[in-house]
């Protein structure tokens, strides 16, 4: 069976899309920590991220880094934190998520409760920052 990501990146969920690439793709976390909290996953469905071939691994890294300059732009914050924690679903995904203090990562905190169409308003401007640095 497919993860949600695989379902999401197959158009069969909904998400808030930010951004993709032939390897890669971005969206807005349903359970953000704070504003702008963005995952980004392979599209290969792979379980634990060390198991991403090195290749993809890369582009992947690279992916995100231009996601979170673009998160830089639109949200408010000191850095973008990067966490891979593996635990929540079985497909490898990067957390791209705008710091303003330590306690901003801090995965027991319950999550932000955002309106549909501020997260459509969140990701529609991370991504023209995004599509604007790729020209």
């Amino acid at each position: 069976m497919s993860s949600i990501f695989s379902r999401i990146i197959a158009g069969e969920i909904p998400c808030h899309k930010i951004a993709e690439t032939a390897e890669c793709f971005a969206f807005l976390d349903i359970r953000p920590l704070a504003k702008g909290h963005t995952l980004v996953v392979p599209k290969k469905e792979t379980d634990y991220i060390f198991d991403v071939d090195d290749d993809t691994l890369s582009k992947m890294m690279v992916f995100a880094k231009k996601v979170g300059r673009a998160i830089e732009q639109v949200i408010p914050c000191v850095r973008i934190g990067v966490a891979v924690i593996g635990l929540e679903v079985p497909h490898a995904h990067i957390h791209l998520i705008p710091l303003n203090r330590l306690s901003d990562m801090d995965f027991k905190r319950k999550p932000l409760q955002l309106e549909a169409d501020e997260m459509a308003q969140i990701a529609a401007d991370i991504t023209a920052k995004y599509e604007q640095s790729a020209e």
